[in-house]
């Protein structure tokens, strides 16, 4: 197998990449991923290794996974890249592009930075060109995943009967436990913004904003096959938390169910994420999408607008106060929000409000 020159700093570390190697999908093609301290001003960079039945061909020879044309000086290819991540292709003082084409024996082109382009590699060997673009595709994902998420896959919450559910159990909630360690108003979900987060997306410019939407459009067939070309008639009840102590928590969720009982949003939410996943718009986190809505969030206490990045735990802790859950869960355990019928997922814009209070929508499609 060709790979990218690393280095490890203990043989331990070797031992645990060798056995585990974290590979990662970059459309639809596999790479071993090697960690390397290098010299960058913004992040660690990362060093990779290419995996797959591809894999030895792909830095030697002729590789038809990227779209290489040949020129009357040799061979060329023009890759998209958002422009936030220009500067990980640059590196320090330019070290990193001088690296990637010394080593490549090519030459790459940078747009100006904050000017949406391509970066395009020439070479006089194909298998060359084809190396950079590797290496470039791999450095790319790796910074592209310590990106703050911009939107997410969301189904909204917040019909009328359940903003007035949720506010009779804020109401409640305050006056009969609201003397409880960290609990108080501050926390709570705004109501226009109740939700359930299938995952989320780092599109980090238009052009990503539109491949979302197309692919989201692509799996509208895949929902109304699963809902049979109706409204999904849910119901919002239930509270549950995600961590070890109920006088320890960060986050309160809501269940959200399929009133027949059947797990049709299961299915959609799944099949979603399968689907942005499978093409590296999004990252899978565990094997089934958590079916749940935030009703209160620590986060909010100091930012009203905060989102945490699904139902992972306990998620941004630096600086939170927890609350004592013990009294909620014990009184308002089987709390009845509401029941509607959903009929749409869309992709939802972080720290945006339209018309209606809810977040700002760049794309969605309809289950009817």
């Amino acid at each position: 197998m060709s790979s990218f020159s690393s280095s490890l700093s203990s043989s331990s570390l070797c031992v645990m990449d060798i056995l585990r190697p974290l590979l990662i999908n970059i459309n639809g093609r596999i790479y071993r991923k090697n960690p390397v301290q290098e010299e960058c001003p913004y992040e660690e960079e990362d060093d990779y290794s290419y995996s797959g039945a591809d894999a030895e061909q792909c830095l030697d020879e002729p590789c038809d996974a990227h779209d290489i044309e040949q020129t009357e000086k040799g061979f060329r290819c023009a890759i998209d890249v958002p422009s936030v991540l220009y500067k990980y292709i640059i590196g320090k003082k330019g070290e990193t592009r001088k690296r990637l084409e010394s080593d490549t024996k090519t030459s790459i082109s940078i747009p100006k930075q904050g000017v949406e382009g391509q970066i395009v590699v020439t070479g006089a060997h194909r298998a060359a060109v084809a190396s950079a673009v590797t290496r470039i595709e791999v450095l790319i994902d790796s910074f592209r995943r310590k990106q703050p998420f911009t939107h997410f896959l969301s189904f909204a919450l917040n019909h009328p009967q359940v903003q007035d559910g949720f506010l009779r159990f804020r109401e409640e909630v305050l006056e009969q436990c609201g003397q409880d360690s960290g609990v108080d108003v501050s926390i709570f979900q705004n109501p226009a913004k109740l939700h359930l987060t299938i995952g989320t997306l780092a599109l980090l410019n238009e052009q990503e904003v539109t491949r979302a939407n197309e692919l989201l459009q692509q799996c509208h067939s895949v929902i109304r096959e699963i809902t049979q070309a109706k409204p999904l008639p849910v119901e919002v009840r239930g509270i549950e938390y995600m961590n070890d102590d109920p006088s320890m928590v960060d986050v309160l969720y809501a269940k959200v169910a399929v009133q027949d009982g059947s797990d049709k949003l299961q299915q959609i939410a799944d099949r979603l994420v399968e689907c942005f996943a499978s093409v590296g718009l999004m990252e899978r986190e565990r094997d089934r999408v958590k079916i749940h809505g935030t009703i209160m969030n620590t986060l909010f206490r100091k930012d009203p607008s905060a989102e945490d990045k699904g139902a992972s735990g306990r998620p941004n802790n630096k600086d939170r106060e927890a609350f004592n859950a013990r009294n909620i869960l014990q009184m308002f355990g089987e709390f009845y929000f509401g029941a509607f019928e959903l009929n749409s997922v869309q992709i939802s814009q972080r720290f945006s409000t339209d018309g209606t209070g809810y977040y700002s929508s760049v794309g969605h499609v309809t289950f009817s």
